[in-house]
C-alpha cells in the first residue's frame, strides 16, 4: 500500500472545465483538425472507478481524450495523471484547473500515486498515458508499470477498475492545421479477471496485456464516424 505523503487534491474547476470543454472541442479541435474519427465509444463505461489508457503522440492529446470520451460521452469530468512538463506553462495551467495532476514518469512520487488510487476509490474516470511521455513514431512503447499497480491498489479496496485501450493516431508527427485524427478506443480488460491475492505478478500480466491490447487498435478499422 501507499503509506506516505498525503494524496494530492486535483481540481475540477465549475466554470473553466465545461468551459473548456466547449471551447476545445466544438471551437479549437474541430477548427484545427480536418477530421476526428472515433471507433469504440461504446467500450467507455457510464460509472464506476475505469482507468482510460491512451497512446501518448502529441500534446493535442490532452484534448482530444476529453473530446472523445469525456463528460459529453461519459458524462463526468476526466481527471489526468500527465508528466511534469506537460504540466508547464499555460496548457499546464488550464490541465491544472482541468483535473490534471503531475508525475515524474521516471520516479513517481508516492504523493500523486496515492492520489490516482484515491480518485478510482471514489469512482471516478482517471487518465493515464502508459507510455509515459510523448512519442512520434507510431509503434507502441513498453508500458510503465505504474497503471496496472494503480488498479490492483484500487480494487485490493474497491470493486474491480476497468482499464480501456485507446489509440490515438495523427495524419503527421506534429500536427498541424488541417492533420487528420484517427481514435480507436478498444474493449476493456478489467482486474477482475487477475487474481488480488497475486498483485505484483497481476500487474505484470495486465501490463502485458494492456500492450498486447493497443497493438491490436493498430489495425485498419472500419465504420468510423466524425465528431
Amino acid at each position: 500500500m501507499f503509506s506516505v505523503s498525503h494524496p494530492l487534491q486535483p481540481h475540477i474547476s465549475p466554470i473553466l472545465t465545461p468551459l473548456m470543454y466547449w471551447v476545445a472541442g466544438d471551437l479549437v479541435l474541430q477548427s484545427y483538425f480536418h477530421a476526428i474519427d472515433v471507433d469504440g465509444q461504446h467500450h467507455i463505461p457510464r460509472s464506476g472507478p475505469v482507468i482510460l489508457a491512451p497512446t501518448h503522440r502529441s500534446r493535442w492529446d490532452a484534448l482530444i481524450v476529453p473530446y472523445v470520451a469525456g463528460r459529453r460521452v461519459m458524462g463526468r469530468d476526466l481527471y489526468f495523471m500527465v508528466s511534469h512538463d506537460e504540466m508547464l506553462g499555460l496548457q499546464g495551467w488550464v490541465i491544472g484547473q482541468c483535473g490534471g495532476f503531475p508525475v515524474n514518469t521516471q520516479a513517481p512520487a508516492v504523493s500523486a500515486l496515492r492520489t490516482g488510487v484515491e480518485l478510482l476509490l471514489q469512482g471516478q474516470a482517471l487518465v493515464v498515458f502508459p507510455e509515459g511521455n510523448i512519442f512520434r513514431t507510431p509503434q507502441i512503447q513498453p508500458l510503465k508499470p505504474g497503471l496496472a499497480r494503480l488498479a490492483f491498489q484500487a480494487a485490493q479496496r474497491c470493486t474491480a477498475v476497468t482499464i480501456v485501450p485507446i489509440l490515438l493516431t495523427y495524419s503527421q508527427p506534429y500536427p498541424r492545421w488541417g492533420s487528420h485524427v484517427n481514435v480507436v478506443i478498444g474493449a476493456p480488460l478489467t482486474t477482475a479477471n487477475y487474481p488480488l491475492d497475486q498483485p505484483k505478478l497481476s500487474a505484470q500480466q495486465l501490463t502485458a496485456d494492456l500492450f498486447a491490447a493497443l497493438q491490436r487498435l493498430q489495425h485498419p478499422q472500419r465504420h468510423l464516424c466524425s465528431v
